[in-house]
């Protein structure tokens, strides 16, 4: 079992003393190999379509909009770096699901999901081919996903979903406590599911560098450092004005993440949260031993606040989650990416969960916002007269479902009825955040009546339980 602290003052101690040369940034982010960033726009250009965000979706939208029309003439534009904030900042899990996992999916849409688990697993294939084909070296390995009960109230849930995605089709195998201690090895685990289809490791960083050679080489125009103020209607198109330039473009695709939006309606629907991150230095052969972790898969806990956790290449794990905090009032801030309260706190859930890496010390430790929705995955939508198209709220899960998320805003901007277009789960929106200070207050509400679930051997209060009725079912 994890404690929601660490054990006493000795092990706040080792946490404190583990963390004390961590550097304040990504792991992913701080590796060699960060190509020099593109001029930042000066002056007018014109354009067939506008992307406004260098993640995952929108070079995604940039990518597959030229695979698409190799005639377009695309754009790109990037307030700072492509890849340098959620992009760069995540666990690098590429998942297939489009749900944010099969149980919130059946929850929500029960006839769609063996069409939309299809989709998925399609999508996750296709970013493994667009991988190999355009040679981008970022460590994919498609080896799947441990999920892992703690607690003895997770291991119903555990076995419900299992059961579900074995009827969809996928390739599960359901571990007792001594089959998952076997994949990866640690004192609290009670029994687990091993995924093998459902999800690939990536060095995000990389793949995000990857893509942007790729849109590099189909013909994008990309400016980095530069950042669009405002999108205005501009005759039959828009008009996308930045510090020193503007761009007249036909279309534009809005891929902003949890940053202020430039549509203001998508405000309503989202609200940025931060999650951090720590990363120990390499192990050594006998600490690798010591886990077991031969297949390498990623993993993830099953609370309400759970943690996620993998290998990097060169073998440091990597450690994260639990703590989603949203501070009153929704801004996002640098002076936020650190918080010493909750990387004390994930270091010593580290520390009990893999007691045999007591002299383990970590290098890395960072956190970033996330675009969290109520329904935790992607929502979709056209503005401007079907000349804007968006994607948001990806929740955590945007590595691989970006580009299903392009491929949707695309086929919008596009006019037609596609398979993708005709979804419910592209067609609704989730239920809208009421404006502050009453947002402050529910999400706060709402992390303490998780935190407490959790203690409480998963027992639901009066809150939770409305918001569940209400199909606002959240966790962390």
């Amino acid at each position: 079992m994890i404690p929601n602290e660490p054990d006493g003052g000795a092990d706040r101690d080792r946490a404190v003393r583990a963390l004390a040369g961590a550097l304040p940034q990504p792991f992913w982010t701080s590796q060699p190999g960060a190509p020099a960033p593109a001029p930042a726009l000066t002056g007018p250009l014109t354009a067939d379509l506008a992307v406004v965000g260098g993640g995952f979706s929108g070079l995604w939208t940039a990518l597959l909009a030229r695979e698409r029309d190799p005639s377009a003439d695309v754009v790109l534009i990037e307030a700072d770096t492509t890849g340098w904030a959620a992009s760069g900042r995540n666990g690098g899990f590429c998942s297939a699901s489009l749900t944010h996992g099969i149980g919130n999916g059946l929850a929500r849409f029960p006839g769609e999901m063996a069409l939309l688990e299809k989709l998925g697993a399609q999508n996750l294939a296709e970013i493994g081919e667009t991988i190999a084909a355009r040679g981008i070296d970022c460590g994919f390995s498609p080896v799947g996903e441990l999920t892992i009960a703690t607690q003895p109230w997770q291991l119903d849930d555990l076995h419900g979903e299992t059961v579900a995605a074995r009827r969809l089709g996928h390739d599960v195998t359901e571990l007792d406590a001594a089959g998952v201690r076997r994949e990866l090895d640690s004192r609290t685990f009670l029994g687990g599911a091993w995924y093998r289809d459902t999800c690939a490791m990536v060095d995000p960083a990389r793949l995000a560098r990857g893509l942007r050679q790729a849109c590099l080489d189909a013909g994008v125009r990309l400016f980095e450092h530069t950042r669009v103020r405002a999108i205005a209607d501009d005759g039959a198109g828009l008009a996308l004005i930045t510090p020193y330039g503007r761009v007249r473009a036909r279309q534009a695709a809005l891929a902003t993440g949890a940053y202020k939006p430039l549509l203001r309606r998508l405000g309503n629907f989202f609200v940025p949260v931060y999650d951090y991150v720590l990363v120990t230095e390499p192990l050594s052969a006998a600490q690798l031993a010591s886990l077991g972790w031969r297949n390498r898969q990623g993993a993830a806990d099953s609370g309400n606040q759970f943690h996620y956790f993998r290998l990097t290449d060169d073998d440091r794990v990597l450690w994260g989650g639990y703590d989603a905090v949203y501070f009153n009032g929704g801004r996002v801030s640098p002076a936020h990416d650190q918080r010493p309260e909750t990387f004390a706190r994930l270091a010593g859930h580290f520390f009990t969960t893999f007691p045999q890496l007591e002299d383990v010390a970590f290098e890395y430790a960072w956190g970033g916002a996330i675009d969290t929705c109520s329904r935790f995955f992607a929502f979709y939508g056209t503005a401007r007269r079907g000349r804007l198209g968006y994607a948001c709220g990806h929740t955590g899960l945007g590595v691989g479902a970006s580009r299903f998320a392009a491929n949707v805003v695309l086929d919008l901007l596009s006019g037609q009825r596609t398979e993708r277009t005709e979804l419910e789960l592209v067609r609704s929106r989730p239920v809208p955040f009421p404006p502050e200070p009453a947002r402050s207050a529910v999400v706060q509400l709402t992390r303490a009546s998780l935190a407490r679930a959790d203690r409480d051997a998963g027992r639901r209060n009066l809150w939770l339980r409305t918001l569940d009725r209400l199909g606002l079912g959240f966790d962390s």
